[in-house]
């Protein structure tokens, strides 16, 4: 059984209110980023294929990409969170698995995805005083981890990271900060009941990481509770 967290929420005054996109926002760490900063008395809008959340977004479809980049035509963008993701080569065999198709699914959502949903959103995050921009990878794509097995998705989650610095590098000069981060091992559809910690505790975490992200901390790649991650 997955534990259900409780979100207090906290008030902030207008002065303080971002305006936040979060992808893949129906479940797991995206839906609690969302109560989360909702709770706390920002404006979010929460993305999902299927519109659940009120927005609608298919991370690998560009004119859904076009579709939402409409909406917030004339608005800032100050928190963009690319959360949105899938794991279809779970449990996969060497011999037999890992067919062409789950790579192409899976780089869809997980890589090509990030990219698509940045790109169309750059405008509102220009339009931002202090845009950022945080990218939900995983310890599974760093090449320290050679653990083996599940290898579409380590590729892709090292593909997310790898873009996430050079993002970090070509839009530095326009103040658009950008940081990667490993949300640990979560107690999600994904991450499973027996997963190290609970969505409460990823979500506290990553929101203190968003929170210290900076143009001086641009490219980082960092755990859900402050460590700096190899790369």
């Amino acid at each position: 059984m997955l534990i259900h967290a409780i979100w207090l929420p906290v008030q902030h005054t207008g002065a303080d209110i971002m305006n936040i996109v979060i992808t893949g926002a129906n479940r797991g760490i995206g839906l609690g980023l969302a109560q989360t900063y909702r709770d706390q008395g920002h404006s979010v809008t929460a993305t999902s294929r299927s519109g659940e959340t009120g927005a609608v977004l298919d991370v690998s479809d560009p004119a859904s990409h076009a579709a939402l980049a409409t909406t917030m035509q004339g608005r800032s963008l100050d928190l963009l969170i690319c959360n949105a993701g899938v794991f279809l080569d779970r449990g996969q065999a060497l011999d037999t698995g890992f067919a062409p198709d789950l790579w192409a699914q899976t780089f869809a959502a997980n890589v090509t995805g990030v990219f698509l949903t940045i790109q169309s959103l750059l405008p509102a995050l220009r339009r931002s005083a202090t845009p950022k921009i945080a990218i939900i990878s995983s310890q599974m794509g760093s090449s320290t981890r050679n653990t083996g097995g599940s290898y579409i998705y380590r590729a892709s989650k090292s593909a997310a990271l790898n873009l996430g610095r050079n993002l970090a590098h070509d839009l530095a000069p326009e103040g658009i900060a950008v940081g990667i981060y490993h949300p640990g091992w979560v107690q999600t559809d994904m991450g499973g009941s027996s997963a190290a910690i609970t969505v409460h505790e990823a979500v506290s975490g990553l929101v203190d990481r968003f929170a210290a992200l900076s143009t001086a901390t641009t490219g980082c790649f960092e755990t859900w509770d402050g460590r700096p991650h190899a790369y």
